[in-house]
């Protein structure tokens, strides 16, 4: 895509840096706070083989859908589908994308705000002098000021990488971060697996419960956790693929991505499972399984306080990741639409998100009793992306590359070529993805 001033186009400077920066935009908080609470929450095994399965069956193929829209057009997700379709009303997918995202990065600075306040009191000694973490973790959220702050500085961070463009900003930055992400999560899985009893946690999350196939409501928390992890639905592949040089391999660099999101949430789940049961503690916490009962438990290991350094440094790490990936997709498409700088437009982006996260950031302390149905304002948020706009946005990219194109061109944009490949991968496009998309978001209603 060309930038405002009609310099050259943007590109990835190679396809390593592409799929770091791909992985990095999936493997983010989902991977490792969402990902460890809703296994715990549905059974462990029983969900990560329903989540795995829906990550074959419908996450691989969207991602593959996603990058040959945005490559073929080789622009923003609006004009991408117009351009894709110009005489038919697709572009409107792409619209909701980019509204989405505004909601999504709002939503994930606020988490990534808790990550880095939890990464800095670990760095300084102030998280393991404190003797009941579930009262500090109260009284930050509780607090009208710093929540905001730590949001702020995490927002700020993601504009500034975003300014710097695709090569020298996001997969710059990607190139870095990635490797430091995996190491570190590989170093917190290796050491859990030595802790006593940690087999309960293998078997916890290798071992299926069979029982826990008949509930449908572990296929839904599957199915969203999907779209949540990938971020499927929010464009963000379709960005990305739109600065991919047409010499790259499509099936090819999805395959990795997805393996290699997937790969991330299973060593975390190495990483957490084994010491949440090795302390006796229960793996079905919910959300705050991160922010206090790990740091309770941090507080009961041997070097503890490093563990904890190197736990919520992984967390910033991979929430900056992914919301450099969130904010491109808005700003690739205003970029195009105000003839604006990319610098202005991330930094005007980046003030309005932050404006629309703080209500859930406050939704703690000034705002805590706005609520809907049992929700606080960030609650409320969370329902909403995953369970509302992710599976829509997910669902519109399948009905378009299934049946908005042709045979034809989607296989060729997708470089399938009538293979059996190519033609399974329409199948799913066409009929599993968006069948097992809407049956979960009727069943909402009744689960």
């Amino acid at each position: 895509m060309k930038s405002a001033d009609g310099q050259e186009e943007e590109q990835w400077a190679s396809r390593h840096g592409f799929l770091l920066a791909a992985i990095g935009s999936a493997a983010g908080l989902g991977n490792i706070w969402r990902f460890s609470y809703v296994a715990g929450q549905n059974g462990g095994a029983s969900f990560l083989i329903i989540y795995l399965v829906c990550i074959l069956f419908i996450g691989l193929p969207i991602v593959i859908a996603e990058i040959s829209i945005g490559r073929n057009a080789q622009s923003d997700a609006v004009q991408a589908f117009h351009h894709a379709r110009p005489d038919q009303p697709w572009y409107l997918a792409g619209g909701l994308a980019v509204i989405g995202c505004f909601f999504i990065l709002g939503f994930y600075s606020v988490i990534a705000g808790w990550s880095l306040k939890y990464f800095i009191s670990a760095l300084t000694g102030h998280l393991s002098e404190t003797q009941d973490n579930s009262t500090f973790f109260s009284l930050f959220i509780a607090q009208p000021v710093e929540p905001i702050f730590w949001q702020a500085i995490m927002m700020a961070a993601t504009v500034a990488v975003v300014a710097g463009g695709i090569q020298k900003g996001i997969e710059a930055v990607n190139r870095f971060l990635m490797p430091i992400l995996v190491l570190i999560v590989v170093i917190l899985a290796a050491y859990s697996l030595t802790l006593d009893d940690a087999g309960l946690g293998l078997a916890f999350l290798f071992t299926p419960d069979w029982s826990a196939f008949t509930r449908p409501a572990v296929y839904i928390a599957a199915i969203g956790q999907a779209f949540f992890s990938l971020g499927i639905g929010m464009a963000i592949f379709l960005t990305y693929g739109a600065y991919l040089p047409k010499s790259h391999s499509i099936p090819g660099a999805a395959a990795t991505i997805v393996a290699g999101d997937s790969l991330l949430a299973i060593v975390a789940g190495l990483a957490i499972f084994p010491a949440v049961f090795s302390f006796g503690l229960n793996p079905a916490q919910g959300p705050e399984l991160a922010f206090i009962t790990l740091p309770e438990l941090f507080l009961l290991m041997p070097g503890g306080r490093w563990l904890a350094i190197l736990f919520f440094g992984l967390l910033v790490g991979a929430a900056l990741t992914s919301m450099f990936s969130i904010l491109e997709v808005p700003v690739a498409y205003f970029i195009r639409k105000t003839g604006r700088s990319r610098s202005t437009v991330a930094l005007a982006l980046g003030l309005i998100i932050f404006l629309l996260g703080a209500p859930a950031s406050l939704g703690y302390s000034v705002f805590d009793s706005a609520t809907m149905g049992g929700r606080n304002i960030l609650e409320l948020y969370d329902y909403a992306i995953s369970n509302l706009l992710l599976p829509l946005g997910g669902i519109s990219t399948a009905l378009f590359a299934g049946w908005g194109w042709t045979k034809a061109k989607a296989l060729g944009a997708s470089e399938f070529n009538d293979k059996l490949s190519g033609r399974l991968w329409l199948f799913c496009l066409r009929f599993i993805a968006p069948i097992f998309i809407a049956w979960a978001f009727i069943a909402l209603s009744f689960f």
